[in-house]
């Protein structure tokens, strides 16, 4: 069979256990994340904002509707015959969980705006310290950035215009079903790749694969 139809990078068994040790506790803050932009109630990611609209109208949990998108995303990708790796398909069995699990812990805030900045801008910091443990791994990008560099490769379009448009076509879709969209989201956006090179330079973390890299900023 031809390379090109080999859809899944193979795994470093070696350095696998370590390398699942350490994408577990970027996941987790990635659910500590999500979790902290929901239950502050200024506007969220743009993915989030479509799941917890979508959780809201089929009576399931954020975290659930979480895991389906992403195989929903990741079929998707597979027809546009990206490749994957075992990171991949453990983001999506892993950042749901998590989102359950810490919207269960963390009280929802209103009417608090100091303590909801704050909750907002600890959400995006912790997504970029986050993005960078799971990208230093190098397993795979997640199921969303998947998609976008899936499109971008078979249409030509660059990776901002790729990410652009699905993210505005998502939180689109996402503030027309009631999802939380607000001033948050567009707070989130703009400091989230920031965030991510704060996040590289901390832990002094070395890209493998650069367009990826570029790519991964919330999945």
């Amino acid at each position: 069979m031809s390379n090109s139809f080999i859809l899944f990078k193979p795994i470093r068994w070696k350095n696998f256990p370590k390398d699942l040790l350490r994408i577990e506790a970027g996941f987790l803050m990635f659910g500590i994340a999500i979790a902290l932009m929901i239950r502050g109630n200024l506007g969220t990611s743009a993915w989030a904002v479509l799941e917890v609209a979508l959780s809201k109208i089929i009576h399931i949990t954020v975290g659930t509707m979480s895991v389906i998108m992403g195989f929903t995303v990741l079929s998707g990708a597979l027809i546009l015959r990206e490749k994957i790796g075992w990171g991949t398909l453990v983001n999506i069995l892993s950042i749901g969980p998590w989102e359950d699990f810490w919207l269960a812990r963390i009280p929802s805030v209103t009417d608090n705006l100091p303590l909801q900045i704050a909750m907002l801008l600890t959400a995006i910091l912790l997504m970029g310290l986050a993005s960078a443990i799971y990208i230093g791994v190098d397993a795979g990008a997640g199921p969303r950035d998947s998609m976008m560099l899936a499109i971008k490769r078979t249409t030509g379009l660059s990776l901002r215009l790729a990410r652009g448009s699905i993210e505005v076509t998502v939180v689109s879709i996402g503030w027309l079903l009631g999802g939380p969209a607000g001033i948050g989201t567009l707070v989130f956006a703009l400091l989230v790749g920031p965030s991510v090179q704060w996040g590289f330079k901390l832990l002094k973390v070395e890209p493998h694969k650069p367009v990826e890299v570029a790519a991964v900023v919330e999945d």
